[in-house]
């Protein structure tokens, strides 16, 4: 049930940034895509750094 609702409740970026009132909302658009991939990332680094001083 939860993936169908993934589904449903994509956002179409191409969409947004063609009916887009300015830039601004295109780089905030931008932004907003990119900023939990960013996250996630410096998430797992973190993990993998801590987890390699400890071992060693």
């Amino acid at each position: 049930m939860n993936l169908f609702m993934t589904f449903l409740l994509q956002v179409d970026i191409e969409d947004k940034i063609k009916n887009a009132p300015d830039k601004g909302y295109e780089i905030g658009v931008f932004i907003g895509t990119m900023l939990p991939f960013i996250v996630l990332v410096l998430i797992a680094y973190t993990i993998y750094a801590y987890n390699k001083k400890k071992n060693q």
